[in-house]
């Protein structure tokens, strides 16, 4: 169960890849611009790749993203995909997330935002706020365990300039990445 947990959660971490320090007053456009790059897990067991880039899905959603998850976690191999839609929501950052089931689709494909009614009904969301030097946010329960294959209950997800770190609430297991490449 801690595999499944840990891996499913590494598409929750890329997704939340957030230093507060804004260069504008729009925390969306800055949350985007700071999401985009690569990604690799520093914790043991944590071979995952997470690349964040930028995708043209139509002129009303200019901040979304296409997540793809790669690598090894543990000894179990892992090749997740989504879309990341960002949007402003008051004071926090609304972060949607809606898998991608079918491996062929790439953030290059046409239909990179078309999604079957099984990946939109597995979408998943939740809020953004800024605290201390960067953001942090909570999952809210079971709700994302179908979009991010096997994140079961709450995790907690705090974010600071250059690093990231998930937190099961419960049980108090850790994941956590770095940036190594700016897009």
């Amino acid at each position: 169960m801690k595999k499944k947990a840990f891996i499913g959660l590494a598409v929750l971490i890329a997704m939340l890849a957030v230093p507060l320090s804004a260069a504008t007053q729009n925390q969306v456009f800055d949350l985007s611009s700071m999401l985009s790059g690569t990604w690799e897990g520093t914790t043991p067991g944590n071979g995952l790749r997470l690349a964040i880039r930028s995708v043209t899905t139509d002129p009303s959603h200019p901040y979304d993203l296409f997540l793809s998850v790669s690598g090894k976690f543990q000894e179990t191999n892992v090749r997740q995909q989504g879309l990341i839609r960002l949007e402003s929501q008051g004071k926090s950052v609304y972060f949607g997330y809606i898998p991608r089931f079918d491996a062929t689709v790439t953030a290059l494909s046409p239909d990179a935002a078309r999604f079957t009614e099984n990946e939109a009904n597995a979408a998943c969301g939740f809020h953004m706020r800024p605290e201390g030097d960067g953001f942090s946010g909570e999952t809210s329960g079971s709700s994302c365990a179908l979009a991010m294959r096997g994140a079961t209950g709450k995790w907690s997800i705090q974010v600071e300039p250059g690093s990231i770190r998930l937190q099961d609430t419960k049980t108090q297991e850790t994941l956590r990445f770095k940036r190594v490449a700016k897009n």
